[in-house]
C-alpha cells in the first residue's frame, strides 16, 4: 500500500471532526493544558520530519524506509487520537502537517508522471541544486562541458545521421538495453574514461555497439568482455588471467581502463582523431597507422582513407558517434531510456544460492526484464547457474537487497526458485519394456488370451570405472565440477584443500574426485 494511501484513510474521520473543531482561547487554558499542547505540537513536527527522511529513503530503495514511514504514521494517528481528548488542542493545526505531506506527495507524483518531457533540472524548494544531485543530475551537469567537447571532436555527417537511424529503428530496443545496462555500471566504467580526458558518450557509444553492456560478449573473433578486447590487446593493457582463472576482459571497471589508455594511445598517434581511432579500435591498430600514415595524415571521411577499411569497420566508426550523440541528445528524438536505480550495496547470500535461483525469487521488482542482467553484469567471476556458498558476497543494488531480504530468504517464492532450480528434466520420461501385440487368433478354446512372456533386458554393459582425478578446464568453478561428478561441493574442497567461500581454482588444475558418485 502506498504510504500516503495508509494517511489519506487514517485521516478521514478525523478531517471531518477538524470541521466541527471550536476554537479555544489560549489565555483559558491551563499552564497545564497549554504544556499538553505543546508537547502534542512538538511530537506532530517529529513525526512529519520522520516521515520525509523516510520518503527520501523509499525513493533511494532503502527497505528501512518502509519500516520507518510506517511507524512516523502510527505517531501521527496516536497524536491525533490524543489531541482529540485534550482541551484547546486544535485539530485544524496538527492536520496542517498532513496537508503539507499531502501536497509534497502530489508534487512528487506529478513530477514522475511528467517524465522525460520535463526539465530534469533537479532544484530543492529554495531553488537550489538538490543534495542528491552527485547522483541524480551529476551527468547533466558535465554533459554540457563533456558533450560539447565530444561534439568538436567528430563530425556529424550523413553517415553519422544513418548511423542514428538505424538505433532509433530496428536498433532501438538494443540501445535502450544498453543504456539500462551501462547506469548499472556507471560507477565503475565512467571515472576511468573521466580520470583519462575521454568524453563519457564515447565510452557509451563504444560499449552500445561492442557488446550492448553484457559484459560476458564473446565474438567468433575471440573478443570478450563489455568493451570487446582481443586476448593479445587486452594483455598489453592488463587484462586477461588474473591467477585464479577469471579472464579480467569481462570486468567492467578493469575493461574500461583498458579501453581509456588504448584510445588515448591510439589518439596521440593518429594526431587526436575519435573516427581514426574508433577505427583502430575495430579494424587493428596495424591497419590503422598504415592508413593514415599513407595519407598524410587525413580524416577518416577521406575518400582515400575511408575506402581502405572494410565494410565492417566503415560500419562501426559512424555507429558508435551515432550512439554517442543518443547519449547526449535523447529528449531532441524523442529518446527515454529506463530510470533505473543504481545505488550500489552488497548482498551477502544467508543461504547457498545461484544468480539463476535469486533471479526468479527477486522478480522483475519494477523492471522490464528482471535481475539477471545485472547481477551477472555486477558479478562477472561467477556462473549464472553456478551454486554460490553461504556467506558469499555479491555486488548489487539497495533495491535488490531489499528484494531479497523479503523474497529471498524464506517464503513460497523462495520455495518456489529452489524446486526451479533443483528440477531435474530427465526424471519426466517414462521408460517402459518392450509392447507385445496380441490378436485374436491366439484365443483358447476357453476364450483367454495367451501372452508370450516379456522378454529378458540384455545384459547391462559393464560399468565404467569412476574416474579418480579430474583436469580443470577453462569457465569452470568448483560447484559446477561438483554438479557434473554428483559431489557435495563443500566436500569436494575439503578434499582438495580448497578454502571457502571462494574455492579457487585454475584452468589446468588437478582435483581428486574419487569420493564422488
Amino acid at each position: 500500500m502506498p504510504p500516503f494511501a495508509r494517511l489519506s484513510g487514517a485521516f478521514a474521520p478525523v478531517a471531518v471532526l477538524a470541521l466541527a473543531a471550536l476554537s479555544f482561547d489560549a489565555s483559558a487554558l491551563s499552564k497545564r493544558d497549554q504544556a499538553a499542547v505543546d508537547a502534542l505540537n512538538q511530537r506532530m513536527q517529529a513525526a512529519e520530519a520522520k516521515y520525509r527522511a523516510a520518503l527520501v529513503q523509499i525513493r533511494n530503495a532503502d527497505p528501512e524506509g518502509q519500516k520507518l514511514s510506517d511507524s512516523a504514521l502510527e505517531d501521527m494517528e496516536d497524536v491525533i487520537a490524543a489531541c482529540n481528548k485534550q482541551k484547546g488542542c486544535q485539530l485544524t493545526t496538527m492536520l496542517t502537517s498532513y496537508k503539507r505531506l499531502l501536497k509534497a506527495n502530489a508534487d512528487a507524483e506529478s513530477r514522475a508522471d511528467a517524465g522525460d518531457d520535463e526539465d530534469d533540472t533537479l532544484l530543492d524548494t529554495d531553488g537550489s541544486l538538490a543534495a542528491d544531485v552527485p547522483q541524480a543530475a551529476r551527468a547533466a551537469a558535465l554533459l554540457n562541458a563533456d558533450g560539447q567537447r565530444f561534439v568538436k571532436m567528430v563530425q556529424y555527417n550523413p553517415a553519422v545521421q544513418a548511423g542514428i537511424r538505424r538505433w532509433l529503428t530496428d536498433m532501438r530496443g538494443s540501445l535502450i538495453q544498453s543504456h539500462e545496462n551501462y547506469q548499472y555500471m556507471r560507477q565503475m566504467m565512467w571515472p576511468q574514461y573521466e580520470r583519462a580526458g575521454l568524453p563519457e558518450a564515447l565510452l557509451f557509444g563504444i560499449m552500445a555497439k561492442e557488446s550492448n553492456g553484457r559484459v560476458h560478449s564473446t565474438s567468433r573473433a575471440g573478443a570478450a568482455g563489455p568493451m570487446q578486447f582481443m586476448y593479445a590487446t587486452g594483455k598489453r593493457f592488463g587484462l586477461g588471467d588474473d591467477g585464479t582463472g577469471f579472464d579480467t576482459r569481462y570486468d567492467a571497471r578493469a575493461s574500461a581502463q583498458a579501453s581509456a589508455e588504448y584510445l588515448n594511445e591510439r589518439m596521440a598517434a593518429l594526431n587526436n582523431s575519435i573516427e581514426m581511432s574508433l577505427a583502430a579500435y575495430n579494424g587493428g591498430e596495424g591497419r590503422a597507422q598504415r592508413v593514415f600514415n599513407a595519407s598524410g595524415g587525413r580524416n577518416f571521411w577521406d575518400e582515400s582513407v575511408y575506402n581502405q577499411f572494410p565494410p565492417e569497420t566503415r560500419d562501426y566508426v559512424p555507429m558508435v558517434i551515432a550512439a554517442a550523440w543518443l547519449f547526449l541528445h535523447p529528449k531532441e528524438y524523442g529518446l527515454s531510456f529506463p530510470k533505473v536505480d543504481p545505488k550500489p550495496a552488497s548482498l551477502r547470500l544467508s543461504q547457498p544460492s545461484s544468480i539463476y535461483q535469486l533471479t526468479i525469487c527477486l522478480g522483475n521488482g519494477g523492471t522490464r526484464d528482471g535481475y539477471m542482467r545485472v547481477l551477472r553484469n555486477l558479478n562477472p567471476r561467477y556462473q549464472a547457474d553456478s551454486y554460490l556458498p553461504t556467506g558469499t558476497s555479491l555486488n548489487a543494488t539497495t533495491k535488490i537487497v531489499g528484494l531479497y531480504n523479503r523474497w529471498c530468504v524464506q517464503g513460497a517464492r523462495a520455495d518456489l526458485a529452489r524446486t526451479l532450480m533443483l528440477s531435474d528434466p530427465t526424471t519426466a520420461i517414462v521408460r517402459t519394456g518392450p509392447v507385445t501385440m496380441v490378436t485374436s487368433t491366439e484365443r483358447g478354446e476357453d476364450g483367454t488370451v495367451a501372452i508370450a512372456p516379456a522378454p529378458q533386458d540384455p545384459p547391462k554393459a559393464k560399468e565404467k570405472e569412476k574416474p579418480k582425478s579430474y583436469r580443470v578446464q577453462r569457465g569452470e568453478t568448483l560447484t559446477s565440477i561438483a554438479q557434473k561428478f554428483q559431489c557435495d561441493t563443500g566436500k569436494l574442497a575439503k578434499r582438495n584443500g580448497l578454502k571457502a567461500p571462494r574455492y579457487s581454482i585454475r584452468p589446468g588444475q588437478t582435483l581428486k574426485v574419487d569420493d564422488c558418485k
